[in-house]
């Protein structure tokens, strides 16, 4: 077939005129006539615009009407909406390619004489669905490759779904769905559409799947149906969007799974479009398997991260409660900050009705840990038919706090064990020193490596005159200490044996009592062995943790919290750092009472009790040793 080539129209079209391309008459001159002229054109393949010197169109052949339909004789080429096919100053014979509504246009400029210029263009939209040929250059390799970067760059199943469906248009046809698998008889699905801005999203009752061809054999994982054996007018109006019309030609390809299907790539093109020949299959497949893989990753990984999050639930630091007469803040950083969790632990027991009866040795099921006469020493517990454990009283709130051996998730484990363990003793137990020993008899049958722990139980009770009572039993945790109201830091000296080591067990309880506005404060090793400073290297200890809580008299317990969990942050710096975590017990002020503080001395001498026993007491006895400002 013939076609316009530079150097086929002779230069003295120039002296042509309108006149001279109507009246063949006229043509004396050895030029072409109009029909003559247009008889080339409209022989050759491309669409070809002819204009004059000042842009203005001349003749235009009909391929160039139907491929821009906006070009009119008489009025300037680059006007209004096809101005961006017609610009002049991209270099003459160099082809470029332009989007066009849902058209892709190559376009190529050619000069005749001085006066003259035509313009060339081709509609490769088909060459671009059918080749994988992308705008500006790209190859189908180059296209992959974007897929690539794009559906790895998140570990969301929404946004690997949603990318999908983008990159699809107009790369690979007009309209691209991506139909996820069915959860609770629905199937979620993400659209887009060539032209139109975003993602539609929506959801289909899990067996409308079945009207569409295929639809259900892709969902199952199955190798796709070539598309000239699907039959578009079989397509529900659910498929396609709104005003899109009638699709010319669908392809419904799966979208391969680690293991299982990810989901179904839906594929659909207007009328008039080419339909999907082997090369863009071919395409489509290698595609899908690159989607698939990253939708099933997205999936995976929101399916383990929800697994997770269930069961990390638990070994979280609880919200501490509001109780009566007290006031708790506690703070927990593990090490490894990723995780969340750790070694370290705290938690609050509270009961809100009796202890349920227990059993008595007689009827055949054993009380553990309990070789007694029916009533204990206090008088207040009975065992027997019929018996109500704590008899007319509740649980006083009990305040834990611990370190076991190790960091991330098996040290979490553990210290969710102890937890769970403690909750579910405080049904027949309510001693401090008793259930020490049941935990550590508990650690030592453990078949884990290194279950070992440190511990410190805190019974709360109220005092005289607004005061707060706590009944301290420590198993190999740091002591706790205590801020008095006048700044003063005194170091409680219950001590015990670290829990899972040693079957026999010697704890120095005590008891402390708080006025109104002093402060309890538990803390794991995490803080006083901090490794930082100025040189990086140099131990926080507990000289510094006295110092710094000394500054904190007269706040509440969330503030004395927050302000050493600054200290001791600023302390670590960016350094590595072990588990960490504090836990504040306050009495609250009294709310009219007024009384002038008095020095730790006088209190350590109107409050302070001693004693040490071997075997868990019932009424512990108390000593602290003062430490200074």
């Amino acid at each position: 077939m013939a076609r316009v080539r530079p150097g086929s129209i002779p230069a003295s079209i120039s002296e042509l005129s309108g006149r001279h391309l109507e009246d063949p008459s006229q043509n004396r001159t050895g030029t072409p006539d109009a029909d003559l002229l247009r008889a080339v054109m409209e022989a050759s393949g491309e669409g070809v615009v002819l204009c004059d010197a000042g842009g203005h169109v001349i003749m235009v052949n009909s391929a160039a009407t139907r491929i821009v339909p906006g070009v009119t004789p008489g009025l300037p080429a680059a006007w209004g909406a096809v101005a961006v096919l017609f610009d002049r100053s991209c270099p003459v014979g160099e082809s470029r390619r332009v989007t066009y509504g849902e058209r892709l246009i190559r376009v190529r400029r050619e000069t005749f004489g001085v006066a003259h210029h035509a313009w060339y263009l081709s509609d490769v939209t088909a060459d671009h669905h059918g080749s994988g040929h992308l705008p500006g250059g790209c190859r189908r390799s180059e296209f992959l490759v974007e897929a690539g970067h794009r559906l790895s760059a998140s570990l969301n199943t929404r946004r690997c779904a949603r990318a999908a469906a983008e990159l699809a248009i107009p790369f690979l046809g007009d309209v691209a769905m991506v139909l996820l698998p069915a959860e609770h008889r629905k199937a979620r699905w993400l659209r887009a559409t060539a032209g139109v801005a975003g993602v539609e999203e929506g959801v289909i009752a899990a067996a409308a799947t079945g009207e569409v061809p295929g639809l259900v054999e892709a969902l199952d994982g199955f190798p796709p149906v070539p598309s000239r054996w699907l039959d578009p007018a079989q397509a529900p109006g659910w498929l396609l969007p709104t005003g899109f019309g009638p699709a010319a030609h669908i392809l419904v390809t799966p979208l391969p799974g680690t293991g299982a299907p990810a989901g179904a790539l839906l594929l659909a093109r207007r009328t008039g479009g080419p339909p999907f020949d082997e090369k863009t299959e071919s395409l489509v497949r290698v595609f899908a398997a690159r989607a698939g893989a990253a939708v099933s990753a997205a999936m995976l990984y929101q399916e383990q991260s929800a697994t997770n999050a269930i069961l990390t639930s638990d070994l979280l630091p609880p919200e501490l409660p509001v109780l009566d007469h007290v006031e708790l803040a506690g703070s927990l950083r593990a090490s490894q900050q990723a995780g969340l969790i750790g070694g370290d632990f705290y938690d609050v027991y509270q009961s809100g009705a009796p202890v349920p009866s227990a059993p008595h040795p007689a009827a055949g099921i054993p009380v553990p840990g309990d070789t007694r006469s029916p009533r204990t020493s206090a008088g207040d517990r009975e065992y027997g038919p019929g018996a109500r454990g704590v008899r007319g009283r509740e649980h006083a709130p009990l305040v834990i706090l611990g370190d076991v051996c190790g960091k991330g998730a098996r040290a979490a484990v553990l210290a969710g064990q102890i937890r769970h363990s403690l909750r579910t003793l405080l049904l027949l137990e309510d001693r401090p020193e008793r259930l020490i020993e049941l935990i550590n008899l508990s650690l030592l049958a453990s078949t884990a490596p290194d279950s070992y722990a440190t511990l410190v139980l805190a019974t709360l009770r109220p005092g005289d005159d607004e005061h707060l009572l706590v009944d301290l039993a420590v198993a190999g945790h740091p002591e706790p200490l205590i801020l008095r109201a006048d700044g003063g830091v005194e170091e409680v000296t219950a001590r015990g044996s670290m829990l899972g080591a040693l079957e026999r067990i010697d704890l120095d309880p005590a008891t402390v009592d708080l006025a109104p506005g002093e402060l309890c404060l538990l803390y794991s090793d995490g803080i006083t062995e901090a490794f930082g400073g100025a040189t990086g290297r140099e131990m926080y200890g507990m000289d510094r943790l006295k110092a710094a809580l000394a500054t904190c008299a007269g706040m509440p317990a969330e503030a004395v919290v927050q302000r050493l969990e600054q200290l001791t942050t600023a302390w670590l710096g960016h350094g590595e750092h072990d588990d960490r975590a504090l836990l504040a017990i306050q009495a609250p002020l009294a709310g009219r009472r007024a009384s002038a503080p008095r020095t730790g001395s006088e209190r350590s001498a109107s409050r302070t009790r001693s004693g040490r026993s071997a075997a868990p007491v019932r009424h512990p006895g108390t000593a602290v040793r003062e430490g200074g400002r």
